[in-house]
């Protein structure tokens, strides 16, 4: 089995990821470059279907044409996300926030209205935020509408953390200091 050990690890890792709640069921996939020619990465629906419980054969060994080289299972999507990661950092893009109008008002749903106007054949899939009320998810069923919402949030999340820890000075501690790490383990 092409990178045995990488792909024994990458299954132990996501499994962990999902029991300590650091993903979810609507959670993306992750991949691992192995070097110039192949990536290893989990499965489409890894999440949904299997709730990160993956053998290691079934995490994929894909090559520069996003083809399955070996493993079970089918490439995500999100591949050509996953290799634009590796250049540059890129997700959904920016979610725009609309102008504010209070809650309920004909004003409100007439700035919303404009919007989806605006955005055309790409108001499906969208997001966009709603000032001082929430967000606005539109896509061609309730179940993929969640799972964008359930995304958004989590990457909210995260943001905020990230912030928290910019703020506290946190990040700036950890670099400014030698810490003396053992990178070997």
């Amino acid at each position: 089995m092409l990178y045995q050990k990488e792909r024994e690890d990458l299954a132990k890792i996501v499994k962990t990821m999902f029991d300590r709640f650091e993903t979810n069921a609507a959670g993306g996939n992750v991949s691992v470059r192995m070097n110039s020619e192949h990536i290893i990465m989990t499965p489409t629906l890894m999440s949904q279907a299997k709730l990160c419980d993956l053998s290691p054969y079934e995490i994929l060994v894909v090559d520069n044409n996003n083809e399955v080289v070996e493993g079970d299972g089918r490439v995500t999507r999100e591949i050509n996300l996953h290799r634009a990661c590796y250049v540059e950092n890129q997700k959904i893009g920016q979610i725009p926030t609309l102008a504010f109008a209070p809650a309920t008002s004909p004003e409100l749903a007439e700035i919303v209205r404009k919007h989806v106007i605006e955005l055309g054949e790409k108001a499906v899939p969208s997001a966009s935020l709603l000032n001082k009320h929430g967000i606005v998810v539109l896509d061609t069923s309730l179940h993929k509408a969640y799972d964008m919402l359930e995304r958004i949030e989590y990457n909210a999340y995260i943001a905020e953390k990230a912030l928290v820890f910019d703020a506290l000075g946190i990040k700036k501690l950890a670099h400014d200091r030698d810490l003396n790490y053992n990178l070997e383990e």
